[in-house]
This record gives structure tokens, sequence and C-alpha cells, in this order.
């Protein structure tokens, strides 16, 4: 049947009838999800729990309010209209409106009073998230898409601030007012409320059929646009690149595949979940004129009064409204349950292993010891990244490292600054192992200069005050004129209160590294760890590069990634790394003298 729907918009159904089949296997364990993400969201409402007592006893209220009404109006009916006697009506219409106003102040209060817990349960999920996040380990980043991660932040949780705003209230109301309204309805007329109860279990079929299809659709659809924003902020991101290389038909296609993806699962997503009001109107409208036609009948016989009908009518609408706000609710509720689960995942990923703290108060002065160190990244499948690495750089001394793109130059560096934590062996620091060491403590005795520097959306002062936070002006600007930036940043609109970019897109390239070296001066570290910060700049900013990096160089432990080898002709150890071995060190001198791999190297950079 939904074939000749679909077949003029292009769509295709995205749950198949062979995964229907697994629907009893795949229940429970969707069930369980749902009722963890439910409760985790639950705890974090219930730290506002005198707040939301007295948000639900108003809902209580104006609950009550909206039953007394149409009571009110039969009894007007019957008691003054039927019988022409007005004498006291006006006073019944005065309660009759003041019940209307009590019940109109009710809903805003506690309308009011939800937002403000939705906002700050919102609130807490959000900086939970991020603080989470600020805690994981850099192997976390390296497997997740920003953009993705991005939209967790916001399109998840934005759907959980929407559901907590307006549903939580509207389900208990609508709850209570079912349960109300029957209460009423079988004082008033037994018959007419079991002919109103027919409709039920035709709801609770109709909501079966559409709900076993809607939850895996939403789930997906959500998963969909993490991947499309993800996928969004990685070309935006490297669109100089795509440019480049003239890879703009081959992003596009990519982007409607992703897109197409996200179109369909949310095409029949809200298709099924639309299906849900038709239904539930319908079904309304039908026990609405089964309570009226027979009402008519059993109040000619004066089986019941005119204004019993007048009320029982009113409340069998007032029955079925709640149950068709539960059903427009639903998908809500689904879509909000989803985001969340996204967002919990999130939170329970492993954060960094607590450090150990009795050695956060030792001053480090910089000798480094690699014993029989090895590694490989998570999940690799590939062969150790790093084996055996031996080594031994002294205070102040400079060590630098030389070999092919992934020879494991990189993952030295951050086995030292303990993003990773080394699988074998042992790296000590002034004789004390690193993984014993607070990783604050010991990140705040290294400082980066690497290759493509990154700056903040902020100004050059903040940028530069980055590497220390509790620098005076004076020591930012004396940092910036010992790495040379001093000049170029005074020339700027702005001087050092000029805004930068977030890509540092108004200043060059080299200006950037000088920033960068500013930065690190600033943070007046041990250990430096320099990713050749000369590579790919012009002959005359090279020169101040040069320069500003041995006056930060000077006195500190360095680690130099040299990818043009006259670059270490300074260094007081140049270790050759091949295929995640170290294979040879020595001076340059040395090395040169053995006519080994650097030896060959030299070689083939002369010619």
């Amino acid at each position: 049947m939904f074939d000749a729907i679909r077949r003029p918009f292009g769509y295709e159904p995205v749950i198949k009838k062979e995964d229907l089949k697994k629907k009893t296997a795949k229940k429970n364990e969707r069930a369980e999800n749902w009722q963890s993400t439910l409760l985790r969201i639950w705890k974090l409402v219930d730290e506002h729990r005198i707040l939301l007592i007295i948000v639900l006893s108003l809902v209580f209220v104006s609950s009550a309010l909206a039953l007394l009404g149409p009571y009110l109006i039969g009894h007007i009916i019957d008691q003054y209209i039927v019988p022409q006697n007005f004498n006291g009506m006006g006073l019944i219409i005065g309660w009759l409106i003041a019940v209307y106003a009590g019940y109109s102040i009710s809903l805003y209060l506690q309308n009011y009073w939800m937002v403000g817990i939705a906002q700050q349960v919102i609130y807490r999920m959000r900086t939970g998230l991020f603080e989470h996040l600020q805690r994981l380990p850099v192997s976390f980043f390296d497997k997740r898409q920003h953009g993705e991660l991005m939209s967790r932040m916001t399109n998840d949780i934005e759907n959980v601030s929407s559901t907590l705003n307006s549903s939580f209230i509207q389900v208990f109301s609508s709850i209570l007012t079912l349960v109300g309204t029957a209460v009423v309805m079988v004082m008033l007329s037994p018959l007419l409320t079991v002919l109103t109860l027919v409709i039920i279990p035709l709801m609770y079929v109709s909501m079966q059929w559409i709900t076993k299809r809607t939850g895996r659709l939403y789930k997906e659809q959500q998963q969909a646009i993490g991947e499309l924003n993800g996928y969004i902020e990685e070309t935006i991101s490297g669109q100089k690149i795509v440019k480049a290389f003239s890879q703009e038909p081959r992003v596009m296609e990519e982007f409607l595949v992703k897109s197409e993806r996200m179109r369909n699962t949310g095409f029949w997503a809200w298709t099924y979940s639309g299906f849900i009001p038709k239904v539930m109107n319908f079904l309304n409208n039908a026990s609405f004129a089964i309570v009226a036609g027979v009402g008519g009948v059993l109040a000619l016989n004066g089986s019941v009064s005119i204004g019993v009908i007048v009320i029982f009518t009113e409340y069998a609408r007032q029955f079925t409204r709640p149950l068709n706000d539960l059903a427009n609710q639903f998908n809500t509720v689904l879509s909000a349950i989803a985001g969340a689960e996204r967002v919990f995942s999130i939170m329970g990923e492993k954060e960094e292993p607590d450090d150990r703290v009795e050695n956060a108060d030792k001053e480090l002065r910089g000798h480094v010891v690699f014993n029989n160190v090895s590694f490989k990244y998570e999940g690799s499948e590939e062969d150790w990244t790093i084996r055996n690495v031996s080594f031994t750089v002294g205070v102040g001394q400079t060590a630098a490292f030389v070999g092919a793109t992934g020879a494991g130059k990189t993952t030295v560096m951050q086995l030292l600054a303990r993003f990773y934590d080394a699988n074998e062996g042992e790296i000590c620091l002034d004789g004390t192992p690193i993984a014993l060491m607070p990783r604050e403590t010991l990140r705040k005795q290294i400082a980066f200069v690497l290759q493509d520097p990154f700056l903040f959306e902020a100004t050059v002062m903040e940028n530069i005050r980055y590497g220390r936070l509790n620098a005076t002006d004076d020591e930012v600007v004396e940092a910036a004129k010992k790495a040379n930036a001093h000049d170029f940043i005074e020339k700027l609109p702005e001087g050092y209160n000029t805004v930068l970019s977030g890509d540092g897109s108004m200043i060059s390239q080299g200006q950037k590294q000088l920033l960068s070296i500013a930065r690190a001066l600033v943070a007046d570290p041990v250990i430096l760890l320099l990713d050749e910060a000369t590579s790919s700049i012009d002959t005359v900013t090279e020169l101040k590069i040069q320069e500003a990096l041995e006056r930060l160089m000077n006195g500190r432990t360095s680690f130099v990634i040299a990818h043009r080898l006259n670059t270490v002709r300074q260094a007081d150890l140049v270790m050759v790394m091949n295929m995640g071995e170290l294979v040879e060190s020595g001076t340059q001198q040395e090395l040169v003298a053995r006519g080994g791999m650097y030896a060959n190297m030299l070689a083939d950079a002369k010619l």
C-alpha cells in the first residue's frame, strides 16, 4: 500500500520485514536501555524535589478544576436553564468563572516553574557532558568526528529540553485527567462510560502497531543527524583542501548520501508517528458520536437528564483528549530518549585513570629516560607503533628525531606528554616514572610548538596568555618580544587587543607560529616538544622563528621532530626512527661517521 505513496517522493522504507521479525529479541534490550535512560533523567529532575512537588500539586489542582468546570455547567442547565429558574444562577456562574480563572493561573504557574526545573536539568546535563569531555583521553577524540560530538551537545540535549519543558507536565496532567474523568463518568452513567471506554483497546492496538516502528527510526534519525553534522564540520574545516584538490563533486556526492539517509529516516519516522494524531482524532470523534447518540436516546426515555448528557459529552471529549495528548507527546518523548541515550553513552565513556598524587609537588628539572618502551594504538590491528625504544636525554639537552613518516616520532612525543600510556616499558622524568605523576603536574611543565599551530577566537593577548593564565600583560608582551612577534602584533588594527578568527586566517602561517612560540615562552616549561616549526615558511620568517626557538630552547630539555635534516645540526642527540624502532642515536658527527641510515638520509638530502 505504501509503495504507491512513497515512490513519487523517492523514499524507501527503512524498516525491513526481517527486522520486524526480530522484535521479540530486540524488545527487551531496547526497553532496558530506555528504562536506564529515563532513570538517569529522573535522578536529575528529582534533585529539585520541593519545587517539583509544588508543580505536581498545581497539576493536580488544574486537573481537578478542569473536571469541576463541566460539572458546574451541567448543574446550571439542570437546575436553572431547563426549569427556567434563574434565582442564584449568577452566583454559580461566578463560581464557574473563578474555576476557569484558577485553572488558567495554575497552568501558568506550573509551566513557569517546570521550565525552571527543566533548564536546571539541561544545564546540569550540558555542563556534565562538557566537563566529562575534558576528562576523556585523547584517544577518544581520535576516534570521533568533532561535529558528531557537537550534535550530542546541541541537538540531542535540546530534544531532552523540549520534552522536559512541555511533555513532562502534559503527561502527568493527562494521566490525572484520565483517572478523574473515568471516576466521574462512572458515577454519572456506567453504560455511557462503558461505551466511551470501548475505544481504549483500539487505541492500544493502534499505538502498538505504530510505536514498534517509530522507536528504532527515531534513534536512527538522531544518529544520521550526528553523522551529517560531523561531515559538515569536517568539510567546512577542510574547505581549502577540498578546493585545492577540486574535490567539490565528491564531497557533494558524499553529503547527498548522508543527507538522503537523514531525509529517509526522518520521512518514515514522522510518517509513522503522524498516524497517531489522525487515528486518535478518528477514534475520538467516533466515541463522541456514540455517546451523543446513545445519550440522546436515554434522555428521551428519561433515564438521564439533559444536563448529565451535556456533562458526559464534555467528559467524553475530556477523556479522549488526554489520550490524544499522550499519543502526540509520545513522538517527542521517543526523540528525547534517543537523544538522552546518545548523551549518556558519551558520559559513560571511560575517563583518563585517576592520577597518583605523591609526586604532585616535586620540582622537575627535565631529565628524561625511555626504557624499553613499546606502544600500539587501541583497536589497531597493525604491528606495534613503536617497539623497545630506549634513550636518555639530559637536563637542558636537545634531542632530534628523524625518520620517514609513520616511523613513530610523534608517538614518542605523545607518550611523553601522557596523551597515551605505554603498553610496555617505562618513561621516567627526573627518576620518577611519569605514570606516577599527575597528568596536570606533568603537562604544566611541557609546552608544545606544533607544525600547524592552533589559535582560539580571542585577542592576541589572550591567545599568548593561554600558556599561563595568570601571566601579566607585561609578561605577555615580553614573551612576544622574545618570540619576534611584537613588531607585527603592534601593526595589527588593535595591537594585542585584536581579536583573531578561529583559524587565524587574518595573519600568516609564520605569524601564527611566532604567537605559538610566545605562548610557550609564557608557559615557562621545563620540557619542549617541537614539531618542526619552520617547514613551509618563507626564508625571512624562518630566520625569525629559528631565532625565537633558540631563545625558547635555551636551558630547557627539548625534543624536536625534524623534517629537514639541516635543523638538527645543533642537537645534542639525534635519534633515527624506522618502522617504530630506534635504529641509530648519537650526535650528527657520530652518525655521519658510522655511515648508516642517517648518513644515507643526509646524502640523499644533498642531492
